[in-house]
């Protein structure tokens, strides 16, 4: 259903002037993560993301991270791509090096047999490719790659065909599909969609995927890779990793961390916040860059280096690691990731741990140096030990239970959803989704719709600052100023102005529950 029937773009119209001025609910710590505006990652579609340090001795610093471990490649002598090394310093990718992928990825993502001749294929909303430049199938989130060599080898050829040109293919509509395209160095992704998706949201999503493949693989060996073989089968590498993009894609159709580029906090006490801050801040570990501690897909606290910042995406793709394999619930694991927006040409090392059997909490220690494993360790046990004096297990449990709040918390009768981003910090808050949106179906349409809000009024032809849009199912507000994002759903009978009085009183609450929403001080070495 088009939203923009009944659409408001003007504040005066809507009355907005009396919205509360100089306050941002969330925003006291304003560099715990590097944020970007959507329409700054759309202007990036056809350039490289690079590091996320901002300063010439940030970079410094960065390379001399990276010194420690870093390998000459040019200087291998390499007979076969299969020993193409992958990292800072890390193993060729030999028989052990798979061998020891298969004991941290569970190996065995079983393809459909549908194919595209099967009308269950046909039927999915959103489909997922990933080709080489010369036309190889890498993966596809439905079927089995050997069958859709034909299709993507098409897409290969119309891709190649407009850049003869001199041009590069962004995206064709026909009918009720819409086919999108992202170059990325010598890999294509392509998603074909009938969902409510909108171009600029899918890029977002290849470019997710994009980098979901370089966290296995960095940029440089992924050049690399095809510059001694332009028609190398990367699914060698890439086996046993496909469930990571399957869970990736999954979680992009219902969740707006993605779409907001903004990380959502475990809402617990601030006090149990800042001691478990202050228990990871507390051990020191000349080895350790990033101490995080995580819930399923939601933050508890992070500490870093005073010069550095990861930016959200790079922290989703970590959520994605854990949350995606069960392997790390049984013993201490230890693997490299790579984390394309803070360097997207080397590996940090990650020592990933539960506290304990019955923790939901996962914490992540991760290293630039590859042999730092023990000494992270030892870390993790010291944090373990000030967490259990401080009885902070306890409290990460009972929040853990609780994955959200209740819109009936925040006291507005006619509010029944909302989603609220902190612009500068890059945080975000939204409550469970409760009734009317009880079923699946009604929980992907309101999403939908919040989608369909964030591309008017993030849209490039004709952006708006707020937009109102009256429905039979429920009215619909969506308001971006330089300090927030929001998008909130009401009762289909609230009137304009009773939805900015209600807009009024959740900024009013969120501004008293910030220090539980939102981590608003931040640790650093």
């Amino acid at each position: 259903m088009a939203l923009a029937d009944n659409a408001v773009e003007t504040s005066k119209e809507l009355g907005v002037e009396d919205v509360l001025v100089g306050t941002e609910p969330g925003a006291r710590n304003s560099n715990l993560f590097a944020a970007d505006s959507f329409e700054d990652l759309s202007q990036e579609e056809c350039t490289e993301f690079l590091p996320t340090c901002s300063s010439t001795s940030e970079m410094v610093h960065l390379e001399n991270l990276k010194k420690r471990n870093q390998p000459n490649i040019d200087e291998e002598n390499q007979t076969d791509i299969d020993k193409h090394q992958t990292g800072l310093e890390v193993e060729t990718v030999d028989e052990a090096r798979l061998k020891r992928a298969e004991s941290v990825f569970e190996q065995g993502r079983q393809n459909s047999v549908e194919d595209m001749n099967n009308p269950q294929w046909k039927k999915h909303k959103k489909h997922i490719f990933i080709l080489s430049e010369a036309g190889k199938p890498i993966y596809t989130r439905y079927g089995n790659e050997e069958e859709l060599v034909t299709m993507m080898g098409l897409m290969q050829a119309i891709v190649s065909f407009v850049q003869d040109s001199n041009d590069n293919l962004r995206y064709i509509v026909a009918g009720e599909h819409k086919f999108v395209f992202l170059t990325r160095g010598p890999i294509i992704l392509v998603a074909v969609c009938s969902s409510s998706d909108f171009h600029s949201q899918l890029v977002l999503q290849l470019t997710y995927v994009y980098h979901q493949v370089l966290s296995v693989l960095t940029f440089t060996q992924l050049t690399k890779i095809f510059e001694h073989r332009r028609n190398y089968d990367l699914r060698k590498l890439l086996s046993g990793t496909e469930k990571f993009i399957d869970n990736l894609l999954n979680m992009m159709t219902y969740d707006p961390s993605f779409l907001l580029q903004a990380v959502r906090c475990l809402p617990m006490s601030s006090a149990v916040r800042d001691t478990i801050g202050q228990a990871l801040q507390f051990v020191k570990c000349k080895e350790l860059v990033f101490a995080i501690l995580v819930v399923g897909n939601q933050l508890v606290t992070m500490v870093r280096p005073k010069k550095f910042s990861l930016h959200p995406s790079d922290l989703h793709l970590v959520f994605n690691l854990v949350n995606a394999s069960k392997a790390f619930h049984s013993a201490e694991s230890w693997t490299p990731i790579c984390l394309p927006r803070f360097d997207n040409s080397g590996y940090l090392y990650a020592h990933i741990s539960y506290l304990n059997d019955d923790s939901p909490a996962c914490l992540l220690l991760l290293s630039s140096d590859r042999n730092a494993f023990f000494p992270l360790s030892t870390c993790k046990a010291k944090i373990i030990e000030r967490l259990e004096k401080y009885k902070c297990l306890e409290s990460l449990s009972k929040a853990a239970k609780v994955d959200s709040y209740k819109i009936e918390q925040v006291g507005i009768s006619e509010l029944r959803h909302f989603v609220y981003k902190s612009r500068s910090t890059a945080q975000f808050t939204s409550p469970e989704i409760g009734h009317p949106y009880t079923s699946d179906l009604e929980q992907e349409r309101l999403f939908s719709q919040y989608l369909h809000l964030h591309h008017r009024i993030h849209g490039s032809s004709r952006p708006a600052k707020i937009l109102c849009v009256s429905l039979s199912t429920e009215m619909l507000l969506g308001w971006v100023t330089s300090g927030f994002e929001l998008y909130a759903a009401f009762n289909p009978l609230t009137t304009k102005s009773t939805a900015i009085n209600a807009v009024n009183r959740l900024l009013r609450w969120i501004k008293k529950e910030e220090e539980v929403l939102f981590i608003v001080n931040s640790y650093t070495y």
